[in-house]
């Protein structure tokens, strides 16, 4: 047990010594705050992601129902699976038949036989000829009695149509089978047998089932995240959670429905085509297998491989998405410093380690696939030279050969061909390795549990027992050091300090958002650790300095304080709240409340019971106001510097009013649209905008104790109404290959490839049907050339295959990683382009923004990249085997053709449906992402509220409209696919029975009619398997034209182009004329109501006035972030709608009031400010010297290379101040925006950062908007607002002698009313 580790003995009461612990060196797990090892290596395992989930364990979330229907599926499955072998049977027989019927033609064609009582003999009274005793061998013929072969019995026609009735039977057979099955989306083709049974299944069942499953591991995923302690968000990237929730759920689908069912068939067809191949023959099966475990071998280094290069790219995509989730977060801060052009690139580079292992991954696919192929070509070879001999030695019947040969050949192909499933297995483990983990993972303080006491009496007394603490993702940096402080019931308490001294760490640690990692926190006497964390929350609420509110009305943000009250209550709540009159009313709200006050404005407290001084993470001092001035410390040092910037101006203003005994007074409408409008525009964001609405004299956080007259309730379930979306034509697919032109070499060697792969299926309906053709020539010797040149062909065929594979693969995967990378990259930049009013839009939040670029660019590949090479490849095989067919027997083709036109309409029915559903599952998916990406943005404030539940059942709510798009999706399936295979047995049935008629009635050779039904067969296996592309292809045409949408949108205000006016001497003469304005998403409430105010090149603008009054809307306008509705803004004499976006903005600095840093170094963060130039780390030094930053960096242990972590997460908030500060000295600008620059930081600093910025000033045109009167006294000019436009204007003395509503605030400090 580490030092400081602790045990309880009893509870203490206040004033009491504390002996209700005690510290020891004893081992021991009770209350032992350790880091755990397996949290320490979590970066590490994330960064070398493994498989650590078995397949089984994939389906751990099934239900009893889930197992049945997975059951039948599987039994489904293996029917469907041992039908193809058994085929086989019938299959023997048939070509047996025909062989039988042509030997008997060729044995009736000799002169000299004749057929006599049913059995072929030598004609009688036969006598040779003088030239056949000299020739000899003919002459001794006639002596040789013949084999016992019958004649006139065989009835080609009649046999033929017992086995056209055999055919159709399967073919109904398959159909209800296939009612249950749809075909393969992803799977390679496998060679046809000739016999037409070429089946590529899912299985519905295994996708309904697979569908529940998914379900509720979305569901208990993000559950189980948002009962994850703070401290787990601060080390994991919300972005890359979001993108789990998408891209890595979907691979778990993939893995545990339709790929599970083709594992499933396939395997039992090995198994049965084995089987079937012992029996029948035993020798040709054992040299057939000594080739299968080179493909068993290809499969499994293969799935070996593709399992890690997936990972490796899933990583890499989930990087990517973190970074495009922050920067959609952050688009305010991005356009303001021009950070566009940057953003995009580093976007890019995470895409470029994705691609290349998405490269890899093809290459290695088409390596492995080509190497099965060669060894799928090499058995055919060695089968049809040793089965021949065997044939010859009447050890076997030709049809028996083919039983044999095929069962083994078809039931290792199998075993090859799963090898995409294995893929998909490996994808999916890789994938939920994360996730289960996640799942698994118990939070170490577990916001949902319901263990815990809850006290019966809360008095308040909360008390720090020598607390130490650091962050996790910052262990080297203690932010609490041994703390011991008291706060009492009733009382108020206020924490003073500098920035980073621990204050807003120690009120976390009360809200139980982190466990100190020695000491304890105790609430009457009780560690709070051992109370329920639910009911501990409850009992406080929190006023925080950045505010977050919701994506909902306002009622329901106000509801989520306090579950299931009433409109009254929320009413009433919104009286006692009123920003104007909430300073007045503030002792009323905190009476009978134990308050914890954090200020920097130290005004605020002067009246709080209990004023403690922190530093360096300590309680160094406390005590009441004057107890404090007295003792001349860290209090005293920090209220003498703040106020002499506020005394001059106080005695001055006391001064004036005691001279005049009138006093005039200014009744002002109150404005409050301006923070309401900007919140429901921007609700998506990370950070609020919202801090203006509690005045800056308010304390910026303030957190109370006490008994509640109400228990928590459920709250109400929400539901966020959506908007329809625009319907979407499908893009044209030439403007999607517009996009891929670039990689036109890689296609046309990759089309080039599957051309020849394509061929390879007719090929062998050729080789196959003239292996056939040479058992029934009656010359041995003849007969082992033919069969001799037949099988070397082979050899060169696999050969070929094998390269062609490998250059397919390559080509294609090369192609389409590109495109993808492309597309995400012009994807992001369109809309980092566009005007921040599009981002108002809650469909363009930053969860959904960031799923659509995760999503939509990877489908848009089903109409390009690999998928071309598929359609090049069906299309080679249709062309060449209709080539073949017509040539052979234009007859037995045109009648097979009318078969055709039924495969091709059911998956033109099925493309139909699966765009609707695309649709459909991309609006649900997105809805739930949106609900996703804004509670884990907002955790904080969620945790503080206890409201986790309630996202919990809003995002549940959300996902049932995929799972009954899935269930629905199965049915159609299900449906066309059992019509498709149905279809192919009828055609071999009616080609079959027709061939029948052709070789007995026109004298077609029997080898013709299988060489023309495999070569047609083989096309419409091709057919269906490109209408089996549909889906893919639809989601294709829909996800580009969603995209090409995004790309053709002409954003109002564009930030890339170079048009419009740009002068060399910029001066900052700006001038509002009579601008009015209203956001876009909340037209009616009118901002900016007739804005009249100009500033001078070098002059200071200070704007006043109430919460909402528009003063940061005008200076949105100035930042050409939005255009006003009417009127102009002008600068320099140029109107802002004329002036060059890039050029405007390159001219303006902002600091504002709630800084916004990326989650990349401190260094970084400060040259974000000038994206236009490289800067030096002198320049960034001195910088954060003007900017009072650099002392504390460097006492970091990484310096300016410490990550700031997520949203500056891992600072506090007046060092992130800093950070934005010395971000805006480095830029250098011509007019600088201050939004109340220094109200985060202490008083320490704040003077001399106020100096810095005085001197920034100088030559500039600035513009303040400020809460606090003294840091704008000296202004040029003071524009007092509201309502939207200017009350009153001036320099303070003006002002002052107006005695209107500016008078009004500086004398009694009151809001204008």
């Amino acid at each position: 047990m580490p030092v400081g580790s602790v045990r309880l003995h009893s509870i203490k009461k206040l004033g009491q010594d504390n002996n209700a612990y005690d510290v020891t060196d004893e081992p021991t797990s009770y209350m032992t705050m350790t880091t755990s090892p397996k949290d320490d290596q979590a970066k590490n395992k994330a960064e070398q992601p493994a498989i650590r989930i078995g397949f089984f364990q994939l389906f751990r979330f099934a239900s009893k129902r889930d197992v049945l229907m997975m059951v039948v599926g599987t039994l489904c499955a293996v029917l469907h699976g041992s039908a193809q072998p058994l085929m086989l049977l019938v299959f023997g027989m048939l070509t047996d038949t025909f062989i039988d019927y042509d030997i008997e033609l060729n044995e009736l064609m000799d002169d000299r036989k004749e057929c006599l009582n049913n059995t072929i003999r030598w004609r009688q009274n036969l006598t040779a000829t003088t030239q056949d005793w000299t020739n000899g061998s003919s002459a001794w013929e006639l002596f040789k009695p013949l084999q016992n072969r019958t004649c006139g019995i065989l009835d080609i026609e009649y046999e033929m149509t017992n086995f056209a009735y055999y055919y159709v039977g399967i073919g109904i057979a398959v159909f209800m089978l296939g009612y249950f099955q749809f075909p393969c989306l992803k799977a390679p083709c496998s060679l046809d047998t000739s016999m037409g049974f070429n089946s590529r299944p899912k299985i519905s069942l295994w996708v309904t089932s697979a569908a529940r499953q998914v379900q509720i591991i979305r569901k208990l995923y993000f559950g189980r995240v948002m009962r994850m302690e703070i401290g787990w968000f601060d080390c994991n990237s919300v972005g890359e959670l979001n993108t789990r929730m998408s891209d890595d759920i979907n691979k778990i689908n993939d893995a545990i429905a339709d790929q599970v069912s083709i594992f499933i068939q396939r395997f039992t067809t090995f198994v049965c085509g084995f089987c079937m191949g012992f029996i029948g023959g035993w020798k040709l099966t054992l040299v057939i297998l000594a080739a299968s475990p080179l493909i068993g071998l290809g499969a499994g280094l293969m799935a070996l491989s593709v399992a890690r290069l997936t990972g490796m790219e899933l990583q890499a995509y989930a990087k990517a998405g973190a970074v495009a989730d922050e920067v959609l977060s952050a688009i305010r801060t991005v356009a303001a410093f021009g950070g566009e052009l940057k953003e995009v690139e580093r976007y890019d580079r995470n895409l470029i380690l994705a691609q290349r292992w998405g490269i890899r991954k093809g290459l290695i696919m088409g390596f492995f696939t080509g190497y099965m192929w060669f060894i799928i070509f090499l058995c055919y070879a060695l089968a049809f030279w040793y089965g021949s001999g065997l044939v010859l030695d009447l050890e076997y019947t030709p049809g028996t050969l083919l039983q044999v040969f095929f069962g083994v050949l078809i039931g290792a192909m199998n075993l090859g061909q799963a090898s995409p499933c294995l893929e998909a297995f490996a994808s999916g483990r890789g994938a939920a390795t994360i996730i289960f983990e996640t799942i698994d993972r118990v939070p170490e303080i577990d916001c949902m549990s319901e263990s815990g006491y809850k006290l019966d009496r809360v008095k308040g007394d909360i008390e720090f027992h020598n607390v130490t603490f650091h962050y996790p993702a910052r262990p080297e940096v203690k932010i609490l050091d041994q703390l011991s402080v008291a706060v009492k019931t009733g009382e108020t308490t206020a924490f003073v300090g500098p920035s980073g001294a621990g204050k807003s760490t120690a009120v976390q640690l009360i809200q139980r958002f982190y466990d100190p990692k020695e000491g304890m926190v105790t609430l009457d006497g009780h560690d709070i650790r051992g109370l329920n964390i639910q009911w501990l929350r409850s009992l406080i609420g929190i006023v925080e300095q950045e505010p977050v509110l919701f994506a909902t009305t306002i009622a329901e943000n106000i509801r989520y304080g306090r579950p299931g009250v009433s409109m009254d209550d929320i009413i009433a709540a919104a009286k006692e709240a009123n920003a104007y009159s909430f300073i007045m009313d503030l002792p009323r709200v905190r009476q009978g409340r134990t308050t914890i006050s954090i200020a920097h404005r130290l005004s605020t407290i002067r009246n709080a019971d209990v004023i403690v001084g922190f530093e360096h993470g300590r309680a160094v001092e406390r005590g009441k106001h004057e107890v404090l001035m007295e003792r001349k410390g860290v209090y005293f040092t920090l209220v003498t510097l703040q106020s002499q910037g506020d005394k001059a101006l106080n005695e001055k203003a006391r001064q004036m009013a005691e001279t005049e005994e009138d006093s005039v007074s200014m009744r002002l409408s109150r404005a409050g649209s301006y923070r309401a409008s900007l919140r429901a525009s921007i609700r998506q964001r990370s950070r609020s905008q919202m801090s203006h609405l509690i005045p800056e004299s308010l304390v910026p956080m303030a957190g109370e104790l006490g008994p509640r007259a109400y228990s928590v309730s459920h709250a109400d379930k929400t539901q966020v109404e959506e908007e329809e979306e625009e319907p979407v034509e499908p893009a044209p697919v030439a403007r999607i290959l517009k996009y891929n032109s670039p990689e036109w070499p890689y296609m046309l060697f990759g089309s080039f490839g599957a051309a020849v792969n394509g061929g390879v299926n007719p090929v062998y309906s050729l080789l196959f049907s003239q292996i056939l053709a040479t058992f029934s020539i009656q010359d041995p010797d003849k007969q082992e050339r033919e069969i001799n040149g037949i099988c070397m062909f082979f050899v060169v065929v696999g050969l070929l295959s094998f390269f062609t594979q490998i250059i397919q693969g390559y080509s294609f995967s090369k192609s389409g990683e590109l495109l993808t990378r492309r597309l995400r990259r012009l994807g992001f930049r369109a809309m980092l382009g566009q005007e921040i009013g599009w981002f108002d839009d809650h469909r363009n939040s930053p969860g959904a923004l960031t799923t659509r670029l995760a999503t939509d660019a990877s489908q848009v590949q089903g109409a390009t990249g690999s998928q071309i090479g598929m359609i090049v490849n069906s299309l080679t095989n249709i062309g060449v085997s209709l080539i073949i067919s017509f040539y052979f027997s234009w007859k037995l083709t045109m009648v097979i053709l009318c078969f055709l036109p039924f495969i091709a309409l059911s998956g033109g029915f099925q493309a139909k449906m699966l765009t609707g559903f695309a649709k459909q599952d991309k609006v649900a998916m997105e809805a739930a992402g949106r609900i996703s990406g804004e509670a884990l943005n907002n955790i904080r404030t969620i945790a503080g509220l206890g409201k986790e539940s309630t996202f919990v059942e809003m995002y549940n709510a959300q996902l049932d409209g995929p799972y009954h798009a899935a269930i629905q999706k199965a049915h159609v399936y299900g449906a066309c696919y059992g019509f498709s295979q149905c279809v192919v047995f009828l055609a071999n049935s009616a080609s079959y029975r027709f061939g029948g008629y052709l070789v007995k009635h026109e004298g077609l050779h029997f080898s013709m009619v299988f060489r023309v039904i495999s070569a047609i067969v083989t096309s419409g296996t091709a057919l269906g398997r490109a209408s089996s592309y549909t889906p893919e292809y639809a989601k294709a045409k829909i996800s580009a034209a969603r995209f090409f949408q995004l790309l053709d949108k002409v954003p109002k205000i564009s930030v890339y182009s170079d048009k419009g006016e740009k002068w060399d001497n910029f001066r900052g003469d700006v001038e509002f004329i009579d601008c009015k304005f209203t956001y876009p998403t909340r037209p009616d409430m009118q901002v900016l109501n007739g804005l009249n105010v100009t500033v001078k090149p070098g002059q200071t603008l200070a704007f006043v006035g109430s919460s909402g009054c528009g003063k940061s809307t005008s200076v949105q306008l100035l930042e050409r972030f939005y255009d006003p509705d009417q009127g102009r803004v002008l600068i320099d004499g140029h109107e802002s709608t004329r002036v060059s976006v890039p050029f405007l903005r390159s001219k303006i600095g902002i600091v504002s009031q709630e800084p916004i840093l990326f989650d990349c170094s401190i260094a970084d963060n400060i040259r974000y400010g000038d994206n236009a130039r490289e800067i030096s780390m002198n320049d960034v030094m001195a910088a954060a010297k003007k900017a009072q930053l650099h002392s504390f960096v460097m006492a970091l242990p990484e310096k300016y290379e410490t990550h700031v972590g997520s949203q500056g997460s891992q600072l506090s908030r007046g060092q992130k101040q800093r950070i934005a500060i010395a971000r805006a000295i480095i830029r250098d600008p011509k007019i600088l925006l201050l939004d109340e620059a220094t109200s985060a930081l202490d008083t320490e600093s704040e003077k001399t950062v106020q100096e810095a910025l005085d001197k920034a000033r100088e030559g500039r045109t600035c513009i303040v908007i400020a809460h606090r009167l003294s840091t704008i006294q000296n202004s040029d000019i003071i524009a007092v607002m509201a309502r939207g436009f200017v009350i009153e204007k001036g320099p303070h003395d003006q002002l002052m002698a107006l005695k209107g509503a500016y008078y009004k605030l500086v004398t009694t400090g009151a809001p204008i009313s």
